[in-house]
């Protein structure tokens, strides 16, 4: 089991707003990406984020966007859609959305619409 899955969102949401910030974008655009995956809204996700909920347990409760599986492309060397353990790879589902943001795409393409 990776040491992730007990990791609170919590404790990287910061990284992943501050990444997309460095690059001009908006933590709002962060929540918009996380919910469009999550299915929570904006409410749910502030709560998940103030309870301090491990990615096991936010993913468990999340409804994944059906189109998720379009996500592909490499996070940290790996190939997402090579990814075997299903948490690991929303994990890196979430991941790649943050930098396809970062490098600036358009929301369009990164909702996969």
């Amino acid at each position: 089991m990776s040491r992730i899955f007990t990791t609170s969102v919590a404790s990287v949401y910061p990284h992943y707003v501050a990444k997309a910030e460095r690059k001009g974008r908006t933590k709002a655009e962060v929540d918009e990406i996380i919910c469009w995956l999550t299915g929570f809204d904006d409410e749910v996700l502030g709560r998940h984020l103030a309870d301090g909920t491990t990615f096991r347990d936010f993913f468990a409760g999340a409804r994944l966007n059906p189109k998720a599986g379009l996500i592909t492309g490499m996070v940290c060397g790996v190939r997402v859609e090579e990814v075997e353990d299903p948490l690991m790879r929303q994990i890196r589902y979430l991941d790649k959305l943050v930098d396809e943001l970062a490098k600036g795409r358009t929301m369009e393409k990164i909702l996969r619409t």
